[in-house]
């Protein structure tokens, strides 16, 4: 992005050199450890499979706001005053946004609602007022805004709503802001966005932005790990086992994603003929990395809080559900950095696939025990064995 008409002293500037993540935007992160550990707080009170799709709607409407800031803090400079109080109203609002989340399907939906609709129909208008016209961002925000509006209209009519009419309103609504990136934001007359100026990003940056949003959800499951031990009247022998044994599946997790390295994935976007597309792969593929995250924290409170109860379909479901959904995220994370997905993460997931019919007949901390295993497995095999196999031309293959 180089200097353009219109009010440019609030874009970032491209020197050449990686834009960082700023101390505002792990401010403004600090909303989302709420929501994320309000999320899986919500799944852990009503497992059911229709629980758990009122989670990922609610997951997928927390994870469009903080992709769309993302972007956008991509391009406008977070340094700069305006732009930082935009931030501090986002984190207001919300902040309000997560605090509904428990009753969003319920008598809060319109608080819920209305609170997604303000935070991004308001994030592109304050953009566009800060562009002006003749910036070659300014059409991008155009189509951006259009779409909140569209969208918005949906999460309010759904708050409106009440029962299967909310969730139909609502998969509109995150349908709406989840694919029309994909389609360069197309509208009739104003046509679609051009990779080449108006959706020129800095990949290092939006890769950091990533990964620090894992390490908020990685944060999520050992806040919830301890407070489930602390919360525990009787520390015996099978809870702190259960409890050691969650505590060594988020280290595991820990090392499947960051393995990968961030150096790698932004000279991946940075060489890419379409940054903008490819960055917006990146984003949609990390909705389904960090759920998996938060379903496992969901199956680690379980085992601590039950470690000797049987096993049933839900909570095998979480248990293993979890690390699943997680390796399947990093494999296809890997592939879209290193042109291959890794042999270790295929491995673990038919692990898993292998083990899951035989668990119904132990209890929630043998079942624990197994998946932190395979995870772990698939650590070491990426980390020691596959490392060094990987040769540099390999890391850029497409």
């Amino acid at each position: 992005m180089t200097a353009a008409p219109g009010n440019s002293s609030i874009l970032r500037e491209r020197d050449g050199h990686e834009a960082r993540v700023s101390y505002a935007e792990l401010f403004f992160d600090l909303v989302y450890v709420f929501a994320v550990t309000q999320l899986s707080h919500s799944l852990l009170h009503h497992l059911s499979w229709g629980g758990a799709l009122e989670t990922l709607i609610l997951w997928f409407a927390v994870w469009l706001v903080w992709q769309y800031t993302c972007w956008f803090t991509n391009w406008f400079d977070p340094e700069k005053t305006p732009i930082r109080l935009c931030l501090f109203v986002l984190m207001a609002v919300g902040l309000v946004m997560a605090a509904a989340i428990p009753e969003a399907f319920k008598e809060r939906g319109l608080i819920f609602a209305c609170c997604i609709a303000a935070m991004q129909v308001g994030r592109s208008a304050f953009a566009l007022a800060q562009l002006g016209r003749g910036s070659p961002l300014t059409a991008n925000f155009q189509r951006l805004l259009i779409w909140s509006v569209i969208a918005g209209c949906f999460w309010i009519a759904g708050g409106l709503a009440e029962g299967p009419l909310r969730i139909v309103l609502w998969v509109i609504a995150v349908g709406c802001e989840y694919f029309a990136p994909m389609f360069g934001l197309w509208l009739p007359i104003l046509g679609r966005s051009h990779s080449g100026s108006e959706w020129t990003i800095e990949g290092g940056h939006l890769v950091e932005r990533c990964a620090l949003f894992v390490i908020v959800a990685l944060g999520e499951s050992i806040l919830v790990t301890g407070a489930t031990l602390s919360e525990s009247e009787a520390w015996e022998l099978p809870a702190l086992i259960a409890f050691l044994v969650a505590f060594v599946g988020s280290i595991a997790m820990w090392w499947v994603y960051f393995d990968t390295s961030t150096r790698d994935a932004t000279e991946v976007i940075v060489e890419s003929d379409n940054p903008g597309q490819l960055g917006a792969y990146i984003h949609y593929l990390h909705v389904l990395l960090v759920a998996g995250v938060i379903v496992a924290a969901v199956g680690n409170d379980l085992s601590i809080k039950h470690p000797d109860q049987p096993v049933d379909i839900a909570s095998l479901a979480v248990i293993y559900g979890g690390p699943a959904i997680y390796l399947v995220g990093n494999a296809i994370y890997k592939r879209l950095i290193y042109g291959r997905v890794p042999i270790s993460h295929i491995a673990g997931l038919l692990a898993l696939a292998l083990a899951a019919p035989f668990s119904l007949s132990t209890d929630l901390l043998m079942i624990s025990g197994i998946t932190t295993v395979i995870v772990l497995a698939v650590a070491v095999w990426e980390g020691f064995v596959s490392r060094k196999s990987r040769a540099p031309a390999e890391r850029h293959a497409s």
